[in-house]
């Protein structure tokens, strides 16, 4: 209790807050049940991959979406996977979603809370917090709009005439929208769209109704949160409203609350900023458990595009391992676009630009945002995984490279399916990011996987054998040790270490259209162990000197101890 009271005193300053805290105890329940998390804790392994997926990416020929999705999992790819993140379910209004109407209920055209629960008896269950905004049908507006208690106290408000230059937001339309109420217009902040009305978390009681959701996704099979957007979730005017004190506090907050009723569940913070802001959210390790790694996606797509890695390289030496307890969430797809903020600093303006230029040349579509000085920047590619890396041996290169990484790897549905861009989802929508949520045809799709000859099938069982693969070396356990290689501008190459020192595997990586050729000299290879690849199989002449790496190759060079004489 001491904790809690300590994180309020932080967001909300000094003073009694023994009133609130008692609430927040009850809102979570805990004297039903109170355990004690034990500190830096992983709770993941090298058995740990996600997938990223929405619940009506499959549209059944009859029954409910999330249903169908439970089949596909359990037949397409079994135990391949361990966490399974359905995007938003809940009733919603815009933004595929994300304008979340009803925290408490799935929405009926997906399913019930019974579907979810089904699934989390298998997977570990992955769902969003949508923390920051609301949509403007949530019966929490719709009090705001008629003056009526709680909600009439839950969102935040501005005038025009303040100073908001220096707000920092990902979208174009305007920050404030005007609203009637029996007091006359008021102007409601809105980070993402004026159909997303951003909440207000100096308000306690809002506190305590956001508490009491998290408690009923836990009772419903939740083991995994997703903080959407909450780099946002705190505004002070005359400030940037981006990762101030208090969002942080909040974070710590809610993690104390959550572990302590369910002890290995994990937060995982969705903030798609640079990437020294980033990692900030894993705090002291007392924070996120894990943050998304949003500089992979850009960086990996430039260096697969130029064919060379220096990128990926400089950046790679600057980040810090994660510490015990903490991970990172590695993903090169997601329902959104490919973000660029997060390139800003390890890519030039000019590298980006050309970045941008080649993916629309595949079809890619650009989302902006609005800067301080009015003037627009690139904000989001918007393509498939797929169309952007154009080859199948770029694509898996790519995914390997992914796989190899420390931390927990998460795939896209479409990306696991080789999804093509859906230009007529965008054209329907006048959505960008439609490009990437196309809704397949369950029976479609079925004859699609069956046939090994289709590109989709040769993609899903090339990516499912790296994936089972990979959950058998200890050296890719998500906090084993990493050390960057130098073998050159067009090999990105990494070693990995088990906890044990047992077992070494080095990644080497070809992102070029070239042979490369490595010298086994540049590579700590110990003489009393024999080496293979593992992708491959093949075994490294003990007598060879060099290591040829054929356009777009990935090798997993790891060691098999010889039982020396002693």
């Amino acid at each position: 209790m001491l904790r809690i009271e300590t994180h309020l005193t932080a967001i909300y300053g000094e003073g009694d807050h023994s009133d609130l805290v008692a609430r927040l105890v009850d809102a979570m329940r805990l004297r039903e049940r109170f355990f004690e998390p034990v500190a830096f804790r992983n709770h993941w392994s090298e058995n740990d991959v996600a997938l990223i997926t929405y619940g009506d990416t499959i549209k059944p020929a009859e029954g409910p979406p999330l249903q169908e999705l439970g089949r596909f999992i359990e037949k397409r790819l079994g135990g391949s996977i361990s966490i399974v993140h359905i995007l938003p379910y809940f009733p919603w209004t815009s933004d595929d979603g994300f304008a979340v109407s009803d925290y408490e209920t799935v929405h009926p055209d997906l399913g019930d809370w019974s579907d979810l629960e089904t699934l989390s008896e298998d997977y570990r269950l992955m769902s969003d917090l949508v923390v920051n905004h609301c949509s403007a049908s949530h019966e929490w507006f719709q009090q705001y709009e008629r003056g009526e208690e709680p909600g009439k106290r839950f969102f935040v408000e501005a005038s025009p005439e303040d100073d908001l230059s220096e707000v920092v937001r990902p979208r174009t339309s305007d920050l404030l929208r005007p609203t009637e109420t029996p007091d006359g217009t008021k102007h409601v902040w809105c980070t993402f769209g004026h159909d997303q009305v951003d909440l207000d978390f100096r308000e306690p009681d809002l506190l305590v109704e956001f508490v009491k959701i998290i408690r009923s996704h836990l009772d419903h099979g939740v083991g995994v949160f997703r903080l959407d957007a909450v780099a946002f979730v705190w505004k002070e005017i005359g400030t940037r409203c981006i990762n101030l004190m208090e969002t942080h506090e909040l974070v710590r907050l809610f993690r104390t609350l959550i572990e302590h009723v369910k002890p290995d569940a994990v937060i995982i913070t969705e903030t798609n900023i640079p990437n020294q802001e980033n990692l900030s959210y894993f705090g002291n390790g007392n924070e996120a458990h894990g943050i998304y790694n949003f500089s992979l996606p850009p960086l990996l797509l430039f260096a697969m595009t130029k064919g060379d890695c220096r990128c990926l390289i400089q950046w790679l030496m600057k980040m810090p391992p994660a510490q015990p307890g903490t991970m990172y969430f590695n993903f090169i797809a997601s329902h959104d676009g490919i973000g660029l903020r997060p390139a800003e600093s390890l890519l030039t303006d000019g590298e980006i630009t050309s970045l941008v230029e080649t993916m629309k040349g595949y079809g890619g579509l650009i989302s902006e945002r609005t800067l301080p000085d009015g003037s627009k920047r690139p904000y989001e590619i918007n393509i498939s995984l797929f169309d952007a890396f154009q080859t199948e041996a770029k694509f898996l290169c790519a995914h390997t490279i992914l796989l190899g990484l420390e931390g927990v790897p998460a795939f896209y549905i479409h990306s696991l399916l080789g999804t093509r861009n859906d230009t007529e989802g965008v054209a329907k929508t006048g959505m960008n990011r439609r490009i990437n949520r196309r809704q397949w045809d369950a029976v479609e799709l079925g004859a699609i996987l069956d046939d090994p000859s289709s590109p989709h099938a040769r993609i899903l069982s090339g990516l499912r054998a790296l994936i089972d693969l990979r959950k058998e070396q200890p050296a890719f356990h998500p906090n084993a040790t990493q050390f960057t290689l130098h073998l050159g501008d067009q090999v990105f190459a990494f070693w990995r270490q088990s906890y044990d020192r047992s077992q070494n595997v080095f990644c080497l990586n070809n992102v070029s259209a070239d042979e490369q050729v490595i010298a086994l000299t540049s590579i700590n290879l110990v003489s009393t162990e024999d080496w293979i690849d593992l992708i491959s199989g093949d075994e490294l002449d003990a007598e060879a000197l060099e290591l040829t790496l054929a356009p777009h190759q990935c090798v997993w060079l790891a060691n098999r101890r010889k039982h020396l004489p002693y």
